[in-house]
């Protein structure tokens, strides 16, 4: 840093809160010495805490080891990769740490994904073990052979619960409809509770932390075929220490998260699993959002660190009974996804006493890169001011190299210890992405005076609904598959919650009838539920350019003049949630003790 300092200095510096340094100091080892490191200095400390179970940090210690011995006795090496394909449970934070344990790669799969996208995944990141839930046995069940997984090891909700909780939930299960039977061999399918059939335990050292894998983390970067972002352990080990710089909390201090963001989520498992870890404080994972159910944990848990979308910020905010709980024990939250809009982040703090701090982040910087300062100025629409240790600037779109001053809008193109080691197997799109140590984020930017930096554009196509990327071009082929649609065309148009929403434009083919129904229904038994377009509008054609190119820009600044955001929920043409938790949760709960997960930041 020092170096570019010279360059033309930081003006961002300024706008740091008292006591935040310029640069961290990296520790050494891997992630395991922050488990290790939590468990010496406060092991009777819960770590985990789910309905009736607590987990202290010397009893995570010792399951997290015990499961690296058992997956070593079943053939995982050093370096292999394990998919963890599991939405927020105690089992979560025992299967990563005992992948990071074992000296192995996680790979944290989303729940959600369908056929392609879970077989896309699994085959390019080379994982042959997998640990899931019961209730997703089906999906894997049937693509198993094309997976080329040797091993599942496949766990329960009760598995995460304490007598009398764990002997009732299969009889609640059975009775929901939502028992699954899993054929478990012992050998190619094997159940949680084999795990921890031994004594044995196992801790791997880490040597070199900037060049050891410890997260395979999917994402499409801008565009295309999702890819596998390689964060090493420095990466994951450097961006906990650059926030740990900033909210400034001392280790003495017991801290309770909530872990309502996704931990298959680069975000989420961040925020709200690495991170609590390193400070040592508790976490009540929560497998999905809802309202009611949230305020209950506030006032039991006394959370004070909250971490989420707008969208939930915002529903909590809308419900009515909110006066009659006491939130003021929250000494910091983040937003991430969206931009807040400034009334609710207002209301917010009127209501909690706490401001919300927003930032931004992406896959590939493990993630974040930017925050308004936790409690100094922040300024409403802006993403904040770069972390310690990493340097940002403005660059022209065309060339990518001429460096734009205050107020210019451009490419927003990011330098530090946090950017990933590259795209796994794909050297030629590492390239375009990472250029002379710059991570090319693809947003479009400008950075004011005062070093704080604002996102207004995105460079391609890509949409953001409430967190989760979504690529046009994937759902644009799935609907022309359709015998009944000539063309098509998705555009993101704004939503007030989830940031945006995907709208499809059809044209039908000719002399034939099709439905919105109908179009739903075909795209749900092909895409996750988040992608399924919100908005459907036929029309008799699509606006080209003159080689024929349909112009998604004039469909977008079509919508804005239409003001979507308010029409959205007037519903013209447009399809009905999947469900009241909304597109995350898959149109059902699969099962009632574990929902889905909310979603979280701006990178997948």
């Amino acid at each position: 840093m020092r170096d570019l300092e010279q360059g033309g200095g930081f003006p961002w510096f300024s706008s740091y809160d008292k006591g935040v340094p310029h640069e961290i100091v990296l520790p050494e080892g891997g992630l395991g010495t922050i488990l290790d490191n939590a468990a010496a200095s406060y092991g009777q400390r819960d770590a985990v805490v789910f309905q009736n179970n607590r987990i202290s940090y010397s009893q995570l210690k010792i399951l997290a080891e015990t499961v690296a011995a058992s997956l070593r006795k079943r053939g995982v090496q050093p370096g292999d990769r394990v998919s963890i394909m599991l939405p927020n449970l105690p089992q979560t934070f025992i299967a990563f740490w005992g992948v990071m344990k074992a000296g192995a790669i996680a790979v944290m799969t989303n729940p959600l994904y369908m056929e392609s996208e879970l077989t896309h995944q699994i085959k390019d990141s080379g994982a042959r073990h997998l640990i899931t839930l019961d209730i997703f046995w089906p999906k894997i069940a049937a693509l198993r052979e094309s997976l080329g997984l040797e091993v599942c090891y496949v766990t329960r909700v009760r598995d995460g619960l304490r007598f009398p909780l764990s002997w009732l939930q299969p009889f609640s299960a059975r009775r929901q409809g939502t028992w699954v039977s899993v054929p478990f061999d012992g050998r190619t399918v094997v159940a949680w509770k084999d795990l921890f059939a031994t004594s044995e335990r196992l801790s791997v050292e880490v040597t070199d932390a900037a060049k050891t894998i410890a997260l395979l983390q999917y994402t499409g970067g801008t565009t295309g075929v999702a890819k596998g972002a390689m964060l090493t352990h420095a990466n994951l080990l450097a961006n906990l220490t650059q926030l740990m710089a900033i909210v400034q909390q001392p280790p003495e201090k017991e801290h309770v998260f909530l872990a309502l963001l996704p931990l298959f989520h680069v975000f989420g498992l961040t925020i709200t699993l690495l991170l609590p870890a390193r400070m040592a404080a508790r976490v009540v994972p929560m497998p999905r959002y809802v309202p009611a159910d949230m305020l209950e944990a506030f006032k039991k848990y006394k959370f004070t660190a909250f971490i989420g979308a707008p969208s939930v910020y915002i529903s909590l905010l809308q419900q009515k009974n909110l006066a009659q709980y006491d939130l003021h024990h929250i000494v910091f939250c983040i937003s991430g996804s969206a931009p807040m809009p400034v009334e609710w982040l207002k209301k917010f703090e009127e209501v909690t006493g706490t401001p919300i701090t927003e930032g931004f982040g992406l896959t590939e910087a493990s993630p974040v890169t930017h925050a308004n300062p936790v409690f100094g100025r922040q300024k409403p629409g802006s993403i904040g001011v770069p972390v310690p240790s990493t340097v940002a600037r403005i660059v022209d779109t065309e060339d990518g190299d001429k460096v734009l001053g205050p107020n210019e809008i451009g490419e927003l193109v990011v330098k530090g210890p946090q950017v990933m080691a590259g795209y796994w197997q794909r050297p030629q799109e590492t390239a375009r992405t990472v250029r002379d140590g710059w991570l090319y984020t693809g947003d479009i930017a400008y950075m004011d005076e005062e070093g704080y930096f604002y996102i207004v554009d995105r460079k391609k196509d890509l949409i953001i609904v409430g967190g989760y990327n979504v690529y046009p071009r994937e759902i644009d082929e799935v609907l022309h598959s359709h015998p009944k649609i000539r063309e098509a065309v998705t555009v993101g148009v704004n939503h007030r919650s989830r940031g945006e929403t995907v709208k499809a434009y059809i044209v039908p083919e000719e002399g034939v009838t099709l439905t919105v129904p109908e179009v739903v229904a075909f795209c749900r038994q092909k895409l996750a539920s988040f992608k399924v377009p919100r908005l459907i509008e036929f029309r008799d054609e699509l606006p080209k350019s003159m080689v024929g190119k349909v112009l998604r820009r004039i469909l977008r600044d079509e919508e804005l003049q239409k003001n979507t955001t308010e029409r959205d929920e007037e519903g013209l043409q447009d399809v009905p949630s999947v469900s009241e938790s909304g597109p995350e949760d898959g149109g059902k709960a699969q099962d009632s003790s574990v929902p889905s997960a909310q979603p979280s930041e701006k990178a997948e």
